[in-house]
């Protein structure tokens, strides 16, 4: 699913106008129809609602959707906030049809005109819309203010007021802060941005039928995974393979009082259709790993407590590991950043030829020791959370900043980046942008990014494309934890839990 920015989403409206073909107004009335289905199926009980109306199309967008509400027997209070001289026609439009029902409407001109609002009601906000551009002041200001300070439940149509769509706003800026946003036909890149989290809620696309031909055709580098979208990466099994068919992997993770992460590494590897498995582990994890992991070989360092070669010990009998023998290679949880780990990532990288999945300890390795980053196989998957992050690139001061290093970095080591938090971000090399819709805060635990690491891996190592297998994976990583918070919450939650819920079906 694209995202658009403003421009395009105001040629999008014109294109489905022009194309349908379709009046204004009636576009304005089919999106109030679809806002007023979701609200009546989540607020079944004729709340009482006191709706804000700009002057402009969100505001029309109000007036149709009071008057839909009336039909439904909600008793509604509607206040237009008078911040301009004028109004859009579509505004006036839908006033006259709702002046014809209503007995009256409110217009707030001062701050003496804003209602108290009671924590059994609902306010809907469509002061301002998606095309908004600069900071709210005055009366505008005051009214928003009032609406947060409110106990009552608070639902946005189509952005909060005083959200700008794609850019940042100042840290002073005076936005709604609701617990609902209805957004129309495809996502806002602002509404999947941490630093909004506030100002966004728990968001909703609601399909109004615009012209979908548009939508094919126009470019855009930022993209957000559906489930539909995300289940059409997934191949499915010829009943004639075996375990060779799904590739051997190959993960170096794990060091004295972090064999755990190496564990649930492991686990989440098999657990995500990998054929074979060899985990490396120093050697204080050889028992710890063949007792709790036994479909993985393990293979021991020649170290104690440490990694520190590919090879394992020549006194433990084993035959020496080639890189190349695997279809894919995961490095990090849990390595820790020992002397020797790092000669073992100096010499081992620029031996590498297919893409590998980096990860925790391995990252921050990279990040104090740049020229490594040149030895990074092409493709390959980096999975750093934002601090991860700040060590590669640089600090960024708003969101948005935050994404074009993403990008560029992406770019410029012609890797996969996936910037782990809610709706992480997944960047390819050619410089676009997925944004994950799966996942909820449960994930915030020790050990949910080594089951990542194990994920990527295993799919990397089945022969999907790199981005494909970024993707897929923290999607279905995502997922997992979603399935554990519908069964037990999110607090609580555990990486093993999500191990146990990972479905590929």
């Amino acid at each position: 699913m694209k995202i658009l920015n403003v421009d395009q989403i105001r040629s999008l409206d014109q294109s489905t106008i022009q194309h349908e073909p379709i009046a204004p107004i009636n576009l304005m009335e089919r999106a109030a129809h679809t806002f007023v289905e979701w609200f009546v199926d989540h607020f079944p009980d004729t709340i009482h609602t006191k709706i804000f109306c700009g002057l402009g199309n969100n505001g029309g967008d109000g007036m149709a959707i009071a008057r839909l509400l009336l039909e439904h027997q909600y008793p509604i209070e509607v206040y237009v906030v008078r911040y301009a001289p004028r109004e859009s026609d579509d505004f006036m439009h839908n006033h006259r049809r709702l002046k014809l029902l209503l007995d009256s409407i409110h217009y707030i001109e001062s701050t003496a005109d804003i209602p108290a609002i009671r924590h059994n009601e609902v306010v809907i906000d469509a002061i301002f819309g998606s095309g908004l551009s600069r900071p709210t002041e005055g009366i505008v200001k005051d009214t928003i203010q009032a609406i947060n300070r409110a106990p009552a439940t608070v639902v946005s149509v189509d952005i909060a007021s005083g959200l700008y769509t794609d850019q940042p706003n100042e840290p002073t800026d005076v936005i709604i802060e609701p617990d609902y946003t209805l957004t129309f036909q495809l996502p806002k890149l602002a509404l999947v941005l941490p630093k909004n989290g506030p100002y966004v809620g728990n968001w909703h696309i609601l399909d109004i039928r615009l012209h979908k031909r548009f939508i094919d055709q126009a470019p855009t580098s930022y993209y957000f995974t559906q489930p539909s979208e995300a289940r059409l990466l997934l191949r499915k099994r010829n009943r004639f393979s075996n375990k060779g068919t799904f590739g051997h992997a190959l993960l170096l993770a794990g060091s004295y009082g972090k064999i755990g992460a190496a564990v649930l590494s492991a686990k989440a590897c098999l657990r995500a259709g990998v054929g074979l498995l060899t985990v490396q582990v120093p050697q204080c994890g050889y028992t710890i790993l063949q007792t709790v992991v036994p479909e993985a070989m393990c293979s021991p360092d020649r170290h104690q407590n440490i990694l520190t070669g590919i090879a394992p010990s020549d006194q433990a009998g084993h035959e020496s590991l080639d890189p190349s023998d695997f279809s894919a290679i995961g490095i990090g949880p849990g390595i820790g950043k020992a002397p020797e780990t790092l000669a073992m990532l100096k010499g081992l990288l620029p031996s590498l030829k297919k893409p590998i999945v980096v990860d925790a300890d391995a990252l921050n390795l990279l990040a104090e020791n740049r020229e490594l980053l040149n030895h990074i196989p092409p493709s390959s998957i980096l999975t750093p959370h934002p601090k991860e992050f700040e060590r590669l690139t640089k600090k960024w001061s708003n969101d948005y900043q935050k994404l074009d290093l993403l990008r560029e970095f992406a770019k410029k080591n012609k890797i996969v980046v996936v910037l782990k938090g809610a709706f992480s971000a997944i960047a390819t090399p050619d410089g676009d942008i997925h944004f994950n819709s799966t996942g909820n805060p449960g994930l915030s635990t020790g050990g949910t990014g080594d089951v990542l690491t194990g994920v990527l891996t295993a799919l990397l190592a089945q022969g999907y494309d790199p981005v494909e297998a970024a993707v897929l994976g923290v999607y279905a990583h995502g997922l997992a934890g979603d399935q554990v918070a519908s069964q037990r919450g999110s607090i609580g939650m555990t990486a093993s839990d999500v191990i146990d819920a990972l479905r590929w079906e």
